[in-house]
């Protein structure tokens, strides 16, 4: 081949990769990842959230509001924070009318979302993962490390506490607002890092929680890669202390494009 034909076939290398790069940007699938507080105190957490009656009528018109302005998202798929099977279960008589009135944050706002986008089905993406956060604190008191515990359990409470308080003093849509600054994001994800300080030689408690939590949040993220398609555009409701991590792992795929969900819920 000469240097004439090795130069043609470079340029027109070239050009079909330029050609076909906005073909694969726009089959990326959108994915907008809400980040929420348990509206209805299951006091699973290290420190739970004390929330308002959502039921109550001027919760409801700010629920409603947080639905119109993500279904300006033009949704083609909600997900939620319960497994498949009970999402499909429930979700079928939402649907129908047969479910019972319930609080929880899975049916106001999935649910809710995908009616309003008449969706068939809602998918479940939560599994099970151990927490062993009892041997930590016992390996910290035993090496003189408790204080560092009971500090990071404050840092905890502060900013439960914050949450709980902003109820009174903003909307629905104004606690989802500041739940999903990358700031709230971070100071909630500081937590874990720390872990892998508590433990020394073969006795590592604080990888084995850590590892356990990453394990659980990336089964998640394998949850919703499985289930989307390239061109759709997802919704997800899930807990605000798993967002950190489904942003990492989302990010890191390349036929995934994360939307800012301010975007949609600055006037809500």
């Amino acid at each position: 081949m000469t240097a004439l034909h090795r130069t043609l076939v470079a340029v027109l290398a070239l050009a079909v990769h330029c050609e076909s790069a906005p073909a694969a940007e726009a089959a990326r699938t959108q994915v907008v990842l809400v980040g929420t507080f348990h509206f209805s105190n299951p006091g699973r957490d290290l420190n739970n959230v004390k929330a308002v009656d959502v039921l109550a009528a001027d919760r409801q018109r700010e629920i409603g509001r947080v639905i119109a302005a993500l279904a300006r998202f033009a949704p083609t798929q909600v997900a939620v924070e319960w497994p498949a099977e009970v999402v499909k279960e429930r979700y079928a008589k939402f649907r129908d009318g047969t479910l019972p009135e319930s609080h929880n944050e899975v049916v106001q706002l999935g649910f809710r979302l995908a009616r309003e986008r008449s969706l068939a089905t809602v998918h479940g993406l939560d599994v099970e993962g151990d927490f062993p956060f009892d041997a930590v604190v016992a390996w910290a008191r035993e090496h003189g490390r408790a204080g560092e515990i009971d500090a990071m359990l404050a840092a905890g409470a502060k900013e439960t506490a914050h949450i709980s308080a902003l109820q009174d003093q903003t909307s629905i849509g104004g606690v989802l607002r500041e739940l999903n600054t990358s700031e709230s994001i971070a100071r909630n994800h500081s937590f874990y890092p720390p872990m892998l300080t508590m433990g020394a030689g073969e006795d590592q408690p604080g990888v084995k929680l850590l590892s356990s939590w990453y394990t659980r949040n990336l089964a998640i993220c394998a949850r919703l890669l499985q289930e989307i398609k390239p061109g759709e555009r997802v919704v997800v409701f899930y807990g605000q202390g798993h967002i950190y991590l489904l942003q990492q792992c989302l990010r890191e795929q390349s036929s995934v494009e994360l939307v800012d969900p301010l975007t949609y819920l600055r006037d809500t």
